[in-house]
């Protein structure tokens, strides 16, 4: 019993140490840098959506000019 937990242990401290076992990103080299850019570009739109989901990107209704809303 004493060997199956220090195995199992051993293996567990092994295991974190290694990196994932799938591969965020391809091996090859073309279609790494495409996935590459794809994760920085929705990096640089996180603020834009950060605004959006709050409604911060919504006028100010305290504002002394208002607009009508309407068809003139």
């Amino acid at each position: 019993m004493r060997r199956l937990m220090m195995a199992a242990l051993l293996g567990l401290a092994l295991g974190s140490m290694t990196g994932c076992l799938l591969p965020a990103f391809s091996g090859d080299q073309a279609t790494r840098v495409g996935e590459l850019q794809n994760v920085s570009e929705d990096g640089r739109n996180f603020l834009s959506t950060w605004q959006r989901f709050w409604f911060l990107d919504q006028p100010d209704h305290s504002t002394p000019l208002r607009t009508h809303g309407g068809i003139i």
